[in-house]
């Protein structure tokens, strides 16, 4: 036997991925130096010639040929008698050369061997995945649904490594069975237990912004910027964007003929209402096409707080505020500012602020409708309770005793 072929002796080594050959060699080499110093006591005097095209091996030890009876070191040194039984030529000096094949370490060292390759192998492969995806955060990635469980979903890529989709990270319209087909933004990457743990994401923002760059060339070119993303995942986002050339209108362009670029996107997000708007640095305009579609009568600032107090009229209340709250919640993230809406009360209307009712109730309750665009008693009046509790973050039972209250100042 002139050469050990690594390929045939360890076939699992056909199987692994992301590991390139001259890796996988190198790692071969330094398993065999291990056995010949475990043999030897040394592996100084041993070549490991490897030949990375097609996985042979040779192992040549040399040895340096010593008068009979002066060999102090048999691993480094053999008397010239035993040499002469290989080669009758050699002389006191020279040096004895032989190969070691694969047989001579015996079965035991060769199946020690062959799982010591394995579990280094794994252990290189699981490195390779982690920096491999630690790279692509924020990335969009495919894969299709191998396993879903109550609290993530199993995901394997291409190549078959498996990324995780928690339930927090779906649309909450999202419903996947094994074999579908899923998009979502590579989020975090973590080594768990020595194993890569890889989180995409449907709900991050980033995986909004993928999208968006994927359909729209011109972000895509960076002709137009996307200057934030909030997002109500599967009911409402807000899209920041701004052109450095004013022949672009960056909506325009974001949402396309007749929709036709942004429908894409709503589809992938399980019918998401996506607002865009074009960024500008004036507060009060931005705060404005933020809480988009209703229209607004005026403005004030509060830059020191961070707080806007915007009155619309009457009917434009309900559009500011969006059902659940969503718009304004979002328009506040989107502008970091805290919008208190009020509503434009005419001098015939016969109606009440909430500020009037602070002896009745505590203030911090009038703030949390005020923060949902409920100043007056009638504006509260006019939704049920559920309504009521779905927009505020008060208990069903303190809106009660609200209501029951501001009833009997119109009785």
């Amino acid at each position: 036997m002139n050469s050990i072929n690594l390929i045939d002796s360890f076939q699992e080594f056909k199987d692994f991925k992301n590991i390139d050959r001259p890796t996988v060699i190198s790692v071969l080499e330094e398993v065999f130096r291990s056995m010949l110093r475990k043999r030897f006591g040394t592996d100084e005097n041993c070549d490991v010639i490897v030949n990375p095209d097609n996985g042979d091996l040779e192992i040549w030890r040399t040895r340096t040929v010593m008068e009979d009876g002066f060999s102090e070191d048999d691993d480094l040194e053999i008397e010239l008698a035993d040499a002469h039984k290989i080669d009758p030529d050699l002389e006191v000096g020279d040096d004895f050369i032989e190969q070691i094949t694969l047989e001579s370490f015996g079965r035991r060292a060769i199946l020690a061997a062959r799982q010591t390759l394995v579990s280094k192998i794994l252990e290189l492969e699981k490195d390779e995945i982690f920096k491999n995806y630690k790279d692509r955060i924020g990335e969009i990635v495919t894969g299709e649904v191998y396993q879903v469980w109550k609290k993530e979903t199993l995901v394997l890529d291409d190549e078959g490594n498996e990324l995780i989709l928690p339930k927090t990270e779906q649309i909450p319209a999202d419903y996947f069975k094994k074999g579908d087909t899923v998009r979502a933004v590579v989020l975090k990457v973590e080594m768990l237990n020595s194993n890569p743990r890889i989180i995409i994401s449907r709900t991050a923002p980033a995986f909004l912004q993928r999208l968006f760059e994927l359909e729209v060339p011109e972000i895509f070119d960076g002709l137009i910027t996307i200057k934030n993303i909030v997002r109500e995942p599967g009911e409402r986002a807000k899209v920041a964007v701004e052109s450095y050339d004013d022949r672009i209108d960056p909506v325009g362009a974001c949402v396309g003929m007749k929709g036709s670029r942004i429908h894409g996107i709503v589809r992938e997000l399980k019918n998401e209402n996506i607002d865009v708007i074009n960024f500008t640095n004036n507060i009060s305009l931005y705060i404005q096409r933020a809480l988009s579609p209703a229209k607004i009568s005026s403005i004030k600032l509060d830059d020191e707080t961070m707080r806007a107090a915007v009155y619309l009229k009457p009917d434009q209340v309900s559009l500011a505020i969006g059902r659940g709250g969503h718009n304004i919640k979002l328009a506040g993230k989107l502008t970091g500012y805290e919008i208190d809406v009020y509503r434009e009360s005419s001098e015939e209307d016969e109606d009440v602020d909430l500020e009037e009712f602070s002896d009745e109730i505590d203030g911090w309750i009038i703030d949390e409708f005020r923060k949902v665009g409920l100043d007056t008693a009638k504006s509260v009046l006019a939704l049920n309770v559920n309504e009521l509790v779905k927009r505020t973050d008060l208990e069903e039972e303190t809106i009660e005793e609200v209501l029951e209250i501001l009833r009997a100042e119109f009785e």
